[in-house]
């Protein structure tokens, strides 16, 4: 039995998950071993993104010996996979033939984005080896805005006109698919390359021969402008179930089409920033694990310097009640339970406030009623985690009175931290800034410093201090 069945046999049990590191295991095995027969052979029931995420696991020694097994074609799609410092490696590994064999064959949007993550001199020289057709094509796009729907789409699509039959536009198909990233929607424009509207495919298989497109297109079509945010361009596919949207520039004439795979990925993109910044950790856009270690200590103690400088205030505030906590010294013991608890309950409301701003899910409601319907849940959530910590503060001091100070100032906490977490994504949005970078370390920082003041002034009352 050879290594090839050995392979695919288990390859039908495993989990997606599963596959690249069970590739990956037996890829380098055969690897050391100079078995590069055994090491082809295993690659051919393998689907491309899973061989991608298989080389990109191997050392750094293995991986263009790796990619080297594969065939041209293969190379080629396989390459759009890779993490972007895996095809930096190659690039620099592989002699500029076959750079340019690989690059010149990318789509254009795949190019652009590897020409994004590559140093300039590296650009420029790939640039003068490029066909003037793919540079034109690659250059059209990295000269929109990074983030917009100019920079991620895709010039190859098929343009039809309304005077032509059914038989000659699929003609047309048949003669562009191989060269187009797109066949499931024509594009109809004019003699100005306006976009007038659309036909699928299927409308065009179950259509009359002699039928012309403009008879069977539908002239109602969603698109979007090159400087659309890509966010948006996601959100419009994600709402309407698209395969691929249309791009127009200002004069309403197709250049591009962006397709559900790119948008994908920009879901991806946007999520795992989205998740670095509550964590207040400025990703960069690089891939954290592979990033250097002092790179990553520099991206992270940014908001932590800021942390330890603002609760040096919590800290002065604590010291100002030097005569109550003599008196009362019970009162300490519990500083760290309201402060660790509004912060948790302000990073609740702002979670779940700037993931709805994200995906327009709160748009409907408004700033203000979004607001207040966090305050009532910051009240519920208090006298609850109130009515508790108020039996348990007893239970463990023994003193009724400061019990009720903990309990009360725990309500107040989370109106508060429930408040601010809701409050101030829309702030920092409005300022222009990303809510989900700016809200966490804000919302600690209020949360600490007016909580403790919430809790003394109320235990001065209670305990008529």
């Amino acid at each position: 039995m050879t290594e090839q069945n050995n392979l695919s046999s288990p390859l039908q049990t495993l989990s997606r998950r599963e596959i690249p590191e069970l590739v990956c295991s037996q890829l380098l095995a055969l690897l050391e071993q100079g078995d590069l027969q055994g090491a082809k052979a295993i690659l051919v029931p393998v689907q491309p993104p899973d061989i991608a995420e298989a080389i990109g696991s191997l050392p750094e020694t293995m991986q263009a010996l790796a990619f080297r097994l594969l065939s041209k074609g293969e190379a080629i799609e396989v390459y759009e996979y890779l993490d972007s410092s895996v095809q930096q490696l190659l690039i620099e590994e592989f002699k500029s033939q076959e750079v340019l064999d690989i690059v010149d064959k990318m789509s254009p949007d795949d190019r652009a984005r590897l020409f994004d993550e590559l140093p300039a001199k590296l650009v420029r020289r790939l640039r003068q080896q490029l066909s003037p057709s793919e540079w034109q094509a690659t250059a059209l796009l990295l000269g929109y805005e990074a983030g917009t729907a100019g920079r991620i789409m895709t010039p190859e699509y098929i343009a039809l006109k309304e005077s032509v039959t059914v038989t000659a536009a699929l003609e047309r198909i048949r003669a562009l698919a191989p060269v187009t990233e797109i066949v499931y929607y024509l594009y109809v424009t004019d003699t100005a390359r306006q976009l007038t509207g659309i036909v699928s495919l299927r409308d065009l298989v179950i259509a009359g021969p002699e039928q012309i497109v403009g008879e069977i297109m539908t002239r109602e079509v969603v698109f979007v402008y090159t400087d659309t945010d890509q966010k948006e361009v996601a959100r419009m596919i994600e709402r309407y179930d698209f395969l691929a949207v249309p791009v127009v520039d200002s004069e309403q004439r197709l250049v591009g089409v962006i397709t559900v795979d790119d948008v994908i990925d920009i879901l991806e993109e946007e999520a795992t920033k989205d998740i670095y910044a509550l964590g207040g950790v400025q990703s960069g856009g690089d891939n954290y694990f592979q990033t250097n270690l002092l790179t990553v200590a520099r991206k992270r103690v940014v908001w932590l310097f800021v942390l330890l400088i603002t609760n040096t205030v919590t800290g002065t505030i604590i010291k100002s009640q030097e005569e109550i906590l003599k008196q009362v010294v019970t009162l300490a013991a519990f500083i760290p339970l309201l402060t660790g608890t509004g912060g948790n309950v302000g990073a609740q409301s702002s979670t779940v406030v700037i993931r709805g701003l994200n995906t327009d899910d709160i748009r409907a409601l408004g700033p203000a009623q979004v607001i207040w319907r966090e305050g009532i849940a910051g009240a519920f959530l208090g006298a609850m985690l109130g009515a508790v910590a108020t039996v348990w503060a007893f239970l463990l001091q023994g003193k009724f009175e400061v019990a009720v100070a903990v309990g009360i100032s725990l309500v107040a906490i989370s109106i508060l931290a429930s408040v601010a977490g809701s409050a101030l994504p829309f702030l920092f949005r409005t300022l222009k800034l990303d809510p989900a970078l700016m809200s966490a370390p804000f919302i600690t920082t209020a949360v600490d410093v007016l909580g403790v003041l919430i809790y003394f002034n109320l235990a001065r009352l209670i305990l008529r201090l």
